[in-house]
């Protein structure tokens, strides 16, 4: 069954325009891309508008597990810590879908 790296960012609002600009032309794309993902989706949080969601499909767990701790994922990390500092606070997830109807 699928697997998901869900990736949840807090953005300050000065940021928020220009953090959405350069995840949706530059990160997400080159993230699906690098980490070989079936797909990318990405969206904003209707409770919390400063909250962002990112998430990568993988066939399966391991292959989403072994790109989370993949030399592929330093990369992507320390690029987005070189355009965002500290100015972004991100945690990250891996999701094992249970069931699908």
């Amino acid at each position: 069954m699928s697997a998901y790296l869900m990736v949840r960012a807090e953005v300050v609002e000065a940021d928020r325009d220009k953090f959405d600009y350069w995840y949706k032309v530059e990160h997400l794309p080159d993230a699906c891309r690098d980490f070989k993902a079936l797909g990318a989706t990405r969206g904003w949080s209707s409770i919390d508008p400063l909250v962002h969601f990112a998430f990568y499909e993988f066939p399966d767990l391991a292959t989403a597990m072994a790109v989370l701790e993949s030399d592929v994922m330093k990369g992507m990390v320390a690029e987005f810590d070189r355009v965002w500092q500290d100015r972004v606070v991100r945690t990250r997830d891996v999701l094992e879908i249970a069931q699908q109807i």
